[in-house]
């Protein structure tokens, strides 16, 4: 299992498109097979700052979910909005 957390905080007058590009991706992953992987995606208080954590069964998952065009035009908006070194990524390893 790969579990990831992705979080990065966005300008104010992005957060609507950023919500938007985010939906659009979620429903195209709608269409992927749910029992390879979990994602979510959540903003923190400060209304600005995002959080995605994913899971995936396999690297193959992981690449399919991650190539979908929605997702990869989800973050190539993302990063022109102007991140100012906010992207982080975070691998998690479980405690077995």
């Amino acid at each position: 299992m790969i579990n990831v957390i992705v979080s990065y905080t966005v300008k104010p007058e992005f957060v609507s498109e950023n919500k938007a590009n985010i939906q659009k991706f979620l429903n195209d992953f709608k269409n992927l097979d749910q029992s390879a992987f979990e994602y979510k995606v959540f903003v923190k208080e400060d209304g600005v700052t995002f959080v995605h954590y994913s899971n995936y069964i396999n690297e193959e998952a992981q690449h399919e979910v991650l190539n979908i065009p929605s997702f990869k035009e989800f973050q190539k908006l993302r990063d022109e909005s102007g991140l100012n070194g906010s992207h982080k990524v975070e691998i998690l390893q479980p405690i077995l």
